[in-house]
């Protein structure tokens, strides 16, 4: 249709100021049908290049399809006819029948419809497409949104009023959208933009400190320079976090016996002069361990993993990995952004804060009104706590 529009509109131009004497009409011709055949093949091509590299790539979005069993086959065939994102079918939720464990298409069926916001809450699922129309699928729906994840419903199933809503395409798909909070292309660009300058930035005072920090902690407690740990980042993804070691090689198993002594409300773990810190036996505030993380110098090699894209610079407090096992289902809203260097709790007097619920509730409030604007005011404070030793642990 549009080499067909252009041929149209070239032979109208040389009609109009006389010239069609000048030019072959079997060029035009001839330019109209290899236009056709050329541009189809490329684009033919260029479909294929773009879906193998959604399906290689590392990046790829975990799709959990919701369903029933009769539904679920036509759904899959058109979308993996049509889908051209990175957005790929992982799993299936079976609701009119225990499927687990089976494959339908070579897709695993995951989970069922009682097991289905368990599945959720522990594995990684990045969106949630639902392939019905039920009062239950009505009510699962909310559910899932107020779990941070990004649920699709689609048109042809249903029809209801949603926080957030857009209507999109995937896979060939009408969808009604609906997720905790929106953010366009050009936000996610600057966020990450910020981040990757913040995260120079970072690492070169990073490299700094460390000239400084790493022998008076070579000399306290002979071991690593570095800390790392398996924590959680967005929708479960599970990565290493570094940070200058500021506890003595045995901190891991020594938690165990001080947990009687953990004045934290649920999935956290904070004392008052933790012996655990390198130099605590000199007294409260003192030694290395202490004075590092009051300045929160033992942060700074996470810039490393912002600049790896694990992390932002303003986010949540990335959880550790037992604290998520533990988690409610209406604590996994935390993980529905990338955690962050900083964030709401860190700047909301966090030595002050011990129920975990006022955390998650502090981590809800940022998701739910983010913006680059609250983004620049959370670093800015942040500077004014860590200089100020405000709210400090």
């Amino acid at each position: 249709q549009h080499v067909t529009g252009v041929v149209v509109g070239m032979f109208v131009y040389m009609f109009l100021f006389k010239i069609t004497e000048e030019y072959s009409r079997i060029v035009v011709i001839a330019f109209w049908g290899l236009s056709i055949v050329c541009i189809y093949t490329e684009r033919l091509l260029m479909k294929k290049v773009i879906r193998h590299r959604a399906q290689k790539s590392k990046n790829q979005e975990y799709l959990l399809v919701v369903s029933k069993y009769e539904d679920v086959i036509a759904f899959i065939d058109k979308y993996e006819k049509n889908n051209y994102s990175n957005t790929v079918i992982k799993g299936l939720a079976i609701v009119d029948g225990n499927m687990a464990g089976q494959e339908i298409e070579k897709i695993p069926v995951v989970t069922d419809k009682d097991n289905l916001l368990e599945f959720v809450r522990i594995n990684v699922v990045d969106e949630v497409m639902m392939n019905l129309n039920t009062e239950w699928g009505n009510e699962i729906v909310n559910q899932l949104v107020n779990m941070g994840v990004t649920v699709h419903v689609n048109l042809n199933k249903i029809e209801t009023n949603y926080p957030n809503c857009m209507v999109e395409k995937l896979g060939g798909f009408n969808v009604l959208t609906t997720c905790i909070n929106v953010a366009t292309d050009r936000q996610l660009f600057l966020k990450r933009l910020m981040d990757l300058l913040g995260g120079i930035v970072g690492m070169i005072i990073c490299a700094i400190a460390f000239l400084f920090v790493a022998p008076v902690i070579m000399i306290q407690s002979p071991g690593p320079i570095l800390f790392k740990q398996e924590r959680v980042g967005k929708n479960g993804r599970k990565f290493k976090i570094y940070k200058f070691r500021s506890m003595y090689m045995d901190a891991e198993e020594r938690k165990k016996e001080l947990m009687a002594q953990n004045k934290m409300q649920g999935n956290m773990f904070k004392m008052d002069n933790d012996p655990r810190i390198i130099g605590s036996e000199k007294g409260p505030g003192k030694g290395i361990g202490n004075i590092i993380r009051s300045l929160s110098i033992d942060e700074l090699p996470q810039f490393y993993n912002i600049l790896r894209g694990d992390m932002s610079l303003v986010g949540t407090r990335p959880p550790t990995v037992d604290e998520v096992a533990a988690y409610d289902l209406h604590h996994k809203v935390r993980l529905s952004m990338k955690p962050g260097l900083t964030g709401m709790w860190q700047v909301s007097g966090r030595s002050e804060i011990t129920d975990f619920e006022e955390i998650v509730r502090l981590d809800a409030y940022y998701i739910e009104n983010w913006s680059l604007k609250l983004d620049l005011k959370i670093i800015l404070k942040t500077f004014k706590v860590v200089f100020a030793k405000e709210g400090a642990e």
